[in-house]
């Protein structure tokens, strides 16, 4: 056996030992359902949302409500923040532009300012799209400007040597170093946006897995609430590995002597 195989063996007997573990303190009604429901209450009420829905949609359309936000706004962070990361991290002056306002804003919560962002744009979508927009952006800026600034200075000259033009520097020797760099900003982008989605539906919304778990709540549903919880778990590790598959199959190198 591999090691990747032992490492899913090991994933799923964790699992296994979970759910067994859940089956056996909440047996027989041990604990209060409203605190910890049963395996079997949450498939059930799984089924349920799944042919009913929930508050009028379904629950498809809750966690589409939260995954369209989510592209939205990491796609526009994606194309924005590797462009001025790349560029920030290949002109000191560009940088001296940005990184102020990415320092600034980084290590703020994102529900911390967005009271003033539901001011500017309302309610609506676009409130939270910005909201995950911003919080996706940084992430992706300070990765790829680390990338950048990580690329060793003999890669750079060995190309000038060749008679390569800044242009074909910056596509042929900067960009490709600092792929990995600019990955890892976007999975932990990915994470903050997803997060960050779940908090803003919180907030202010009539659809999304969020704003159900956070209704369901007031009528303490602690069923729906597990679901929504699974469903957001299982669909942020998800991203997650179609992120890293991504990663792979272009950064083939990585990790390669």
């Amino acid at each position: 056996m591999n090691a990747i195989h032992k490492k899913y063996t090991v994933s799923i007997l964790t699992g296994v030992v979970i759910l067994i573990l859940w089956v056996l303190v909440t047996w027989d009604n041990r604990i209060s359902s409203i605190i910890i429901p049963s395996p079997a209450a949450i498939w059930t009420s799984f089924l349920d949302l799944v042919q009913n829905g929930y508050k009028g949609h379904t629950l498809w359309e809750h966690l589409g409500a939260s995954l369209r936000r989510l592209f939205i706004a990491y796609f526009f962070a994606v194309i924005t923040a590797i462009t001025l990361g790349l560029l920030s991290g290949y002109s000191e002056k560009i940088r001296a532009i940005f990184e102020p306002i990415i320092a600034f804003i980084r290590p703020l919560p994102p529900l911390g300012y967005y009271t003033i962002i539901i001011l500017w744009m309302g309610i609506g979508d676009n409130s939270k799209i910005f909201l995950l927009f911003l919080g996706a952006f940084a992430p992706i800026f300070v990765s790829c400007v680390a990338g950048v600034t990580r690329v060793k200075q003999d890669y750079i000259n060995r190309a000038r040597t060749l008679g390569a033009n800044r242009g074909q520097i910056f596509l042929h020797v900067i960009l490709p170093a600092a792929l990995p760099d600019i990955f890892v900003g976007l999975r932990n982008a990915m994470s903050v946006a997803y997060a960050t989605s779940v908090a803003a539906e919180m907030v202010a919304a009539v659809s999304g897995i969020g704003w159900m778990v956070l209704d369901a709540s007031k009528y303490l549903r602690s069923d729906v609430i597990f679901v929504g919880i699974i469903i957001m778990g299982i669909t942020g590790i998800l991203l997650d590995k179609i992120l890293l598959c991504i990663e792979t199959k272009i950064v083939f190198w990585k990790g390669k002597n």
